[in-house]
């Protein structure tokens, strides 16, 4: 008996440590801000890759490890959320890189629901941007701590303080400087570290290479005039008075409760202030926190072990050509050949091999803990939302799919085979797509995306990944419904407008032409209530 309690102290001790030195972030941002090369950065400077890849250049450059995908690599954006695990001074680290760009604003929802906080980048000459903000709608729902990083520097910049007006006054945020800029652009000289009291010099050749911060004892202190002139030593001085009389002094109860947010300055793609920003990040952020649950909130420290599914890929590795389901881990501790049962089937299912990814690689791990996010080879059996646990039964919040707002009729370059209704049904799992199946006329499957950039995906992904050559046909429809007919009505629709179709659950949809077509069978059918998801 004392033994079986001494094993069970030891492994509370063992999952406390780890859930501590667990931290885990995404990185979002309006598309060319500079979030995938301050991905990069991070990465270089924490020690997991040796060169950073280029995010713009020349052809004979590295592509970043984040973008895997081939489309990826040739547009220079990143498409699908990639996990990135290393560790860097006692902490272990999963840094998930989003997709900027809003046509696969799902994938980025779904992302921001697996981590424990987030880095918002902010282009210095445009400030916060419309993407972001509506990114940022999503961490204020669900309370999620953002670090802000305002890159680029080096170049031509908005006025800092109208820059930590803008955070105040459009993300409704407190937004408090951790350092500050001594000029912009070809002035740019480097910061001030606000906390420090000491500066960090740019040097515009001196890419790759790390200068030692400059300690002083203050913006006053003559050895700043002599450092940077007398005109930025003023302008120093007046900044750092104005942040002290009327700014935001950083809290970090504040910033743990998202309801402030540390601001850095510095420049992504000249390494120049990346390196503090990532001590910052470890120092800061928050270790894996509670999560609520059907069976009431769950501690990360619960000796049960729970995760659920964010995200599914396939053909990440084109050796392997399995399905990889991503699994953010909540509680307790996950090994290998572990029994867990899947909420949503009810059924048990062994995890004989749990991974750790590194862009597109991967590795076999025997064991991970809250925080962690890990993939495990789907059967057919894991949908996106899933939730994986042991011990007591519970279930996560489910995770809505976004409503169509494009879509287009999907053909074969060949004769149609199986190969192709499979293809993209495995899109589909991934939640890339939702696919209908028309009821009458030509059975080619319509898709229906966020996005018009996701069809180009689409027809990319099924030629190189499958080898399925196929012509997308983009139609003018706007929405899909389902109909949920109330007891004793009936459906009547318009002679024309409306496609009857079957979803991939075999349930009844309506894709709709128009927005008016929508109102109009709407009004003609009080007694039916038309679902935008389901």
């Amino acid at each position: 008996m004392s033994s079986s309690l001494d094993d069970a102290a030891v492994a509370a001790d063992v999952l406390a440590r780890e859930i501590g030195r667990r931290r885990t972030f995404a990185i979002i941002s309006h598309p060319d801000a500079g979030k995938t090369t301050l991905t990069e950065k991070l990465l270089l400077y924490a020690g997991a890759i040796e060169l950073a890849g280029a995010v713009r250049g020349s052809k004979t450059q590295r592509h970043a490890v984040s973008d895997w995908m081939e489309m990826e690599q040739q547009r220079g954006i990143s498409i699908s959320a990639a996990a990135l695990e290393f560790e860097l001074q006692g902490h272990h680290v999963t840094l998930l890189d989003t997709p900027g760009h809003q046509d696969f604003s799902e994938d980025t929802y779904r992302t921001l629901l697996a981590v424990d906080s987030v880095v918002m980048v902010l282009d210095a000459a445009k400030g916060v941007e419309p993407q972001t903000l509506k990114l940022f709608d999503v961490c204020r729902s669900h309370r999620l701590p953002v670090l802000t990083f305002i890159n680029k520097l080096d170049q031509p910049a908005r006025d800092p303080f109208d820059l930590l007006d803008q955070i105040e006054r459009v993300l409704g945020i407190s937004a408090a400087p951790r350092n500050w800029p001594l000029g912009d652009g070809h002035d740019f000289r480097g910061v001030y570290d606000l906390e420090a009291n000491s500066m960090l010099f740019y040097e515009r050749q001196a890419r790759g290479r790390r200068t030692a911060p400059v300690m002083v004892a203050a913006p006053e202190d003559p050895a700043v005039a002599e450092l940077v002139g007398e005109n930025r030593q003023a302008a120093l001085i007046e900044a750092v008075e104005i942040i002290n009389g009327a700014g935001t002094r950083f809290d970090a109860e504040e910033y743990r409760q998202a309801r402030q947010t540390p601001v850095f300055f510095g420049s992504a793609l000249n390494d120049f202030g990346v390196e503090p920003f990532l001590h910052a990040l470890l120092s800061l952020a928050p270790p894996p926190g509670s999560r609520p649950s059907s069976a009431g909130v769950v501690q990360p420290d619960d000796p049960n072990f729970s995760g659920f599914v964010f995200k599914i890929q396939a053909n990440m590795n084109p050796r392997h050509r399995d399905r990889v389901a991503f699994v953010r881990i909540c509680s307790g501790r996950l090994a290998k050949d572990m029994p867990v049962t899947n909420a949503r089937l009810n059924t048990e299912m062994r995890l004989s091999r749990v991974y750790r990814f590194f862009g597109r690689d991967r590795e076999t791990v025997p064991e991970a803990f809250p925080g962690d996010v890990v993939g495990v080879v789907n059967p057919g059996r894991i949908a996106i939302g899933d939730t994986l646990f042991s011990g007591k039964r519970l279930e996560y919040p489910h995770i809505p799919q976004f409503p169509s707002e494009q879509f287009a009729a999907l053909r074969p370059g060949e004769i149609r085979h199986k190969k192709f209704d499979e293809a993209v049904l495995q899109l589909a799992e991934e939640g890339l797509l939702q696919v209908f199946m028309p009821i009458h006329g030509t059975r080619n499957p319509i898709v229906g995306v966020i996005g018009s950039l996701q069809l180009d995906v689409i027809e990319a992904r099924m030629a190189s990944e499958y080898g399925i050559p196929c012509t997308i046909d983009r139609l003018p429809h706007v929405a899909a419904r389902w109909p949920v007919v109330d007891k004793g009505a009936t459906l009547s629709l318009p002679t024309s407008g409306v496609l009857q179709v079957m979803d991939s659950h075999q349930r009844e949809a309506l894709i709709f032409e128009a927005d008016w077509v929508l109102r109009y069978t709407m009004e003609k059918n009080p007694g039916v209530r038309f679902l935008d998801t389901i």
